[in-house]
């Protein structure tokens, strides 16, 4: 039953979501390096994609992309409606920061602040601070209790989980994941995992590079990167969340 309503859900979301990324035949060279080729490729809002592929198949380079860290040489990539390919750098600054939530394989976590501070630390950037909203975001990933903590006395898996937290707080229109669980040990990784299936039921929109076929499988579309080209795109199996 939950399977069906799952189905259900979707396809209800289907007909009135649009894409809130739009990519469009977009090429990046460095040098004499083809990093990316002629890649045309849609997100819709709600959908969680996963992006595959061997090393040095162009899959860094399309996060960089989209994530606002980059620009590609040739083609356009519209994002919530903004054309961040034809950006400068502080716009791009700005898009990053208003609309992409970033969860990185190594945390990224400022050691000398405490899981709480680290949360914080995005809000400041953003607008203003908020401990009330910054402990919430903490309790949304099961860390209320850790508030305190340094990254030094925080699992692998807690570090990942406060990435979570700050990642959200600003509440982002994109998340990105890099390799989130690439850090992680198997229960450590369930737990992240877990994390996103229910960020995904709450409408969260996510794209997601991993290296790991049983982590893209969580995700709606599998889309394969082979030598800076898109290989194939897969609809994955309807997960019962």
């Amino acid at each position: 039953m939950a399977l069906v309503v799952y189905n259900l859900k979707v396809e209800m979301l289907r007909e009135v979501f649009v894409n809130i990324l739009e990519i469009q035949d977009i090429s990046k060279i460095y040098g004499t390096v083809n990093a990316l080729r002629n890649i045309t490729l849609s997100v819709q809002q709600g959908e969680w994609a996963a992006i595959m592929g061997p090393s040095g198949s162009g899959k860094t380079t399309m996060m960089n992309i989209i994530g606002c860290m980059d620009k590609p040489t040739s083609g356009s990539v519209i994002l919530d409606g903004d054309d961040i390919s034809r950006l400068s750098s502080e716009e791009l600054t700005g898009i990053r920061r208003d609309k992409i939530g970033l969860v990185f394989q190594q945390f990224h976590l400022v050691p000398y602040l405490t899981a709480l501070e680290n949360v914080m630390v995005a809000q400041y950037y953003h607008s203003i601070i908020d401990k009330e909203e910054a402990l919430q975001s903490l309790e949304r990933v099961g860390l209320q209790d850790r508030a305190e903590h340094l990254p030094r006395q925080l699992s692998g898996g807690e570090q990942q989980r406060v990435c979570i937290a700050r990642a959200l707080i600003n509440h982002p229109k994109l998340i990105l994941a890099d390799e989130p669980t690439g850090n992680l040990d198997e229960a450590n990784e369930g737990i992240v995992m877990d994390l996103f299936r229910q960020l995904h039921c709450g409408g969260s929109t996510i794209v997601m590079v991993t290296h790991d076929p049983g982590v893209a499988a969580h995700a709606e579309r599998t889309v394969v990167l082979e030598h800076g080209r898109l290989a194939r795109i897969t609809s994955n199996p309807a997960k019962d969340f």
